[in-house]
């Protein structure tokens, strides 16, 4: 059981590093691009509550972070 989980943790670490890459890179931002080099933006009107899909994709992407840190521990604590 141990080894076969040894030699599984690798793939799963891929496979959960790309669908938190796609989920990640799925959602939207408010802030454009004049935010991230300096621009003005105002940041009080760029909240706003997440709904339906995008609700959805920032708590899957917590979810496979979570899960990625956790088979990133277990790899650790296996050997």
């Amino acid at each position: 059981m141990k080894d076969t989980l040894i030699h599984l943790l690798p793939y799963i670490q891929i496979v959960l590093s790309v669908l938190l890459i796609i989920s990640i890179m799925l959602q939207h931002s408010e802030s454009g691009v004049g935010g991230a080099f300096g621009g003005n933006d105002n940041f009080g009107a760029a909240f706003h509550t997440r709904r339906g899909s995008e609700k959805f994709l920032f708590i899957l992407s917590a979810v496979l972070a979570v899960l990625f840190a956790v088979s990133a521990l277990a790899v650790l604590f296996i050997k």
